[in-house]
């Protein structure tokens, strides 16, 4: 494959201290992958939920496909994650920890041509914190504008 499709979220990093990244399968209809190979969706506002067993993805944005008929999908629809069985056991009994989520931070296609979403383990950063990540960009931005 020429065109490699990789849909970050940004705010991730921002917002939250990533602790510990999954790679998941994700449950689409013939639409959504074409949309998604197309490089129309967003996960930004996306973010993770158990129901009983399943993880599913909520507010994934995938655009409708622009070739679809009738049977196109809906474009915020709830998406189940596949993961194998410990994995789910483990974000489970961590995500009922208080200040924990679960939150999308890369959606891409693999090689086999399967979309595959990273998933991290994540705890929301304070004002302070986030100010301090600032911080740090900038003092990094300046060492390597000195370097050169």
């Amino acid at each position: 494959m020429d065109n490699v499709i990789n849909i970050k979220n940004k705010r991730a990093a921002h917002e939250y201290f990533l602790l510990q990244e999954f790679t998941a399968g994700i449950q689409l209809t013939g639409t959504e992958i074409k949309s998604i190979r197309e490089g129309k969706a967003t996960i930004a506002d996306a973010y993770c939920t158990f129901k009983g067993e399943e993880l599913f993805v909520i507010n994934m944005h995938v655009s409708e496909y622009t070739h679809g008929t009738y049977n196109n999908h809906d474009p915020k629809r709830e998406r189940k994650l596949l993961l194998t069985k410990r994995e789910l056991r483990k974000l489970q009994s961590k995500v009922q920890e208080r200040g924990f989520t679960i939150i999308p931070v890369l959606l891409f296609i693999n090689d086999k041509g399967l979309a595959k979403l990273t998933i991290s383990l994540a705890k929301g950063k304070h004002y302070f914190d986030k100010r301090e990540t600032l911080k740090k960009k900038d003092i990094q931005r300046e060492m390597d504008r000195s370097h050169e």
